[in-house]
């Protein structure tokens, strides 16, 4: 299996983590950082509260009850979600060029994942 890396999210006062894979990792930091700096601009109610990305490792080991490790792909898949969802109520912004972002990088991580299945 290829090289993994790990995010670690704040979101309000709770911790998560992300496995991403290394060639991955940046432009997942990237579009959390872009989602940011464009969330004041939507005009919906109800705009969700993304977590903040707080640092990348190589290797992970959670050793405390209660945190979990996310896949990649499941975490872009929510996000995915929750933007569609306001999609349709979204009259100001277009919400369309976040979601093509975030769609790229959902499909070059199904992508990646299909590939991996086919190593194996």
């Amino acid at each position: 299996m290829s090289k993994m890396k790990y995010a670690l999210l704040q979101h309000q006062d709770q911790l998560e983590f992300v496995a991403m894979p290394t060639t991955h990792m940046y432009q997942l930091a990237a579009l959390n950082q872009r989602l940011h700096k464009e969330l004041d601009k939507l005009t919906v109610p109800g705009v969700p509260a993304l977590p903040h990305f707080i640092a990348e490792f190589e290797g992970l080991e959670i050793v405390r009850p209660g945190f979990e490790l996310q896949q990649g792909l499941a975490y872009i898949n929510k996000l995915e979600q929750t933007f569609a969802a306001l999609q349709a109520q979204e009259k100001q912004y277009p919400l369309v060029s976040l979601l093509t972002e975030i769609r790229a990088l959902q499909a070059q991580l199904e992508q990646w994942y299909e590939d991996e299945e086919e190593l194996v």
